[in-house]
């Protein structure tokens, strides 16, 4: 069982089973972790303090960027980690403004897990 000082983890994904698997993941590495399956659920939740973001960038609505411009606008600061296929030009050069790393899925071995580690320490 986690305590109260885990960091925090911030997952948005509309993939109900890559969230749970997601999750399972970040809670076996000592996360708390909050998801949901929308930008806007996210965004009404109030999430202010999380370590790390973790979203995709294709959801319904609102796209994960979205979420990040609007969180970034807001004075959320914690690392953001973008996961996304075949991200644009255009959305690589949003992620880096708003200051996330973009990871390409399918999402392979343990590279989240390390980008969202470094993260967490990191912010």
């Amino acid at each position: 069982m986690l305590d109260r000082t885990s960091p925090t983890v911030l997952l948005v994904d509309d993939d109900a089973d890559l969230r749970a698997a997601l999750t399972f993941l970040f809670e076996t590495e000592g996360y708390a972790v909050h998801a949901f399956a929308s930008a806007e659920a996210a965004l009404e939740s109030d999430e202010s303090s999380a370590a790390c973001l973790v979203l995709d960038q294709r959801l319904p609505g609102l796209s994960g960027l979205d979420l990040l411009e609007r969180m970034r606008a807001q004075g959320f600061s914690a690392p953001a980690i973008l996961i996304t296929t075949h991200p644009s030009g255009r959305e690589r050069a949003r992620a880096r403004a708003a200051k996330a790393q973009v990871l390409e899925k399918p999402l392979l071995g343990d590279e989240l897990a390390k980008l969202v580690g470094g993260a967490s320490r990191a912010g």
